[in-house]
């Protein structure tokens, strides 16, 4: 005869269904409102993590979970204490475990998630030199895509991309459109990899970035650079722009969503957008203020000339004037 452990054995002798009238119970001795925000909240958690990893691996595996949570809680909440004491009994145990397993399994999203809480407006300001970086980008990016030449630009944020400079080559150059084109251009030895971008200096190029899955782009004739544009941007909150080789589209990838293909006369205005239009703004007027001050000066610098002229020229006028009077005066005289 076996004898569970007092530990495992309870003192309950309710029946499944004395337990389901004691549960109904629990809930009526609630206010109807309580019972309703509660539901409301759990039904928004739900569906805002569902919503987060949908269209992602971790999906299908977190729905498979959930299931076996919800069904093993309640079949040993219902007949553990009657029937399955001992499965009951490890149930309990195997919750623990099962959490830490689910920040093992899904620590990429987690990841992701505590990211994409870092991205909210009230905890990210404007991006240093987005003025400058989006001004020489764009440009760059509307020469490679007339040309046909390939192009995967990496604009690092605030998530610290150092795991994936470390395989490229750090050049540590001022940004500009001519760097930019130097590089992607056909002959140059890191044309075929990426370019990161830090601040307003081109870290580094030749940096080979981390792929997304097939199914996690838009279209699957898109190639291997647009494969990575999502891959990285996914994982971080890099803003990626993306030049096709075979066609010649822009494209940017942020949060892991690949956008349409943008014009590149639009693009400087929508990277001014996505990296920080206030500052933007801000430095728009204080160029607009400075090239106002700039011409007040130069107008009065050149009405100060002008005066200048006018005063030096007008004794020499009147000289000129004198001079001929006399010359003319002589030729009367000796004429008579």
């Amino acid at each position: 005869m076996i004898i569970a452990p007092s530990a495992m054995v309870k003192d309950s002798n309710l029946g499944s269904s004395d337990r389901f009238n004691d549960l109904l119970n629990r809930l009526s001795s609630y206010s109807w409102w309580e019972v309703a925000v509660e539901l409301v909240l759990i039904w928004l958690v739900v569906y805002a993590v569902f919503r987060f990893v949908q269209g992602t691996r971790a999906a299908r595996a977190l729905k498979g979970l959930l299931f076996i949570l919800i069904v093993g809680t309640l079949f040993v909440r219902f007949f553990g204490d009657d029937i399955f004491v001992r499965m009951s009994y490890l149930y309990d145990r195997m919750l623990a475990v099962i959490a830490i397993a689910l920040v093992v399994i899904f620590q990429p999203e987690l990841r992701r998630a505590l990211i994409r809480l870092g991205e909210t407006r009230f905890l990210q300001g404007g991006y240093e030199g987005a003025a400058k970086v989006a001004g020489e980008i764009a440009p760059a990016c509307a020469f490679l895509s007339k040309a046909r030449f390939g192009a995967i630009i990496v604009i690092e944020r605030r998530v610290g991309l150092k795991a994936v400079i470390e395989g490229g080559t750090i050049l540590h150059a001022d940004i500009s459109a001519a760097l930019i084109q130097t590089i992607f251009h056909p002959g140059s030895a890191l044309h075929d990899l990426a370019v990161v971008v830090r601040n307003e200096t081109v870290h580094s190029a030749g940096v080979q970035l981390p792929m997304a899955g097939p199914t996690e782009i838009p279209d699957q004739s898109l190639g291997s650079r647009h494969r990575a544009a999502v891959g990285v941007s996914k994982d971080s909150d890099a803003i990626v722009v993306v030049v096709s080789e075979e066609s010649g589209l822009i494209r940017i990838a942020q949060r892991g969503v690949l956008s349409a293909p943008i014009d590149p006369n639009d693009l400087e205005s929508v990277l001014h957008e996505k990296l920080g239009h206030q500052e933007v703004l801000e430095d728009e007027e204080q160029t607009h203020e400075s090239s106002s001050v700039a011409d007040d000066g130069q107008s009065g610098f050149a009405n100060d000339q002008d005066a200048i002229s006018r005063e030096e020229i007008a004794p020499d006028e009147s000289l000129m004037v004198s001079d001929l009077k006399a010359a003319d005066s002589k030729q009367a005289g000796g004429a008579s």
